[in-house]
């Protein structure tokens, strides 16, 4: 049966697992010491090319939507994913979820252990060099 015959719920844990891989890769080459120059730059281009977009979704921008959340973005159209973090007033992330959505079906997953650990240290990142309170104060001012 090909891929898009089956139900996303169906298909989201091969595409986290995927997603995941990719991102443990990118992410430890980032952090990997023995580089030079000119391999982090490139491992940083990787990284940054990686994903479509971050921004923050606010409450009530989809039907039943009562939190907002900050969406790394990874693929967008038919099928779409990405990866959704649930913050603090202080924009400390406690919850993430992955989300594989695909022509009016959709299923998502929270991640644990590892998994998040990995996320975290990601999305903790943006948070440092600020890019999460850009992003939300921008959105804050469009509504």
């Amino acid at each position: 049966m090909e891929d898009r015959e089956l139900s996303c719920e169906e298909r989201v844990k091969d595409h986290l697992e995927s997603r995941l891989e990719d991102l443990r890769e990118l992410w430890e080459n980032i952090r990997n010491n023995d580089l030079s120059d000119e391999e982090r730059n490139g491992a940083f281009e990787d990284f940054n090319n990686y994903a479509l977009s971050f921004d923050y979704v606010s409450p009530g921008t989809f039907t039943d939507q009562d939190q907002g959340y900050f969406r790394y973005q990874i693929s967008w159209g038919g099928p779409s994913d990405e990866f959704r973090f649930y913050v603090n007033p202080d924009l400390t992330a406690y919850k993430v979820e992955y989300w594989f959505l695909d022509w009016f079906d959709g299923a998502g997953r929270t991640l644990y252990n590892e998994d998040k650990a990995l996320m975290l240290e990601i999305y903790e990142d943006f948070r440092e060099c600020g890019t999460c309170q850009y992003v939300y104060e921008k959105e804050m001012e469009d509504l």
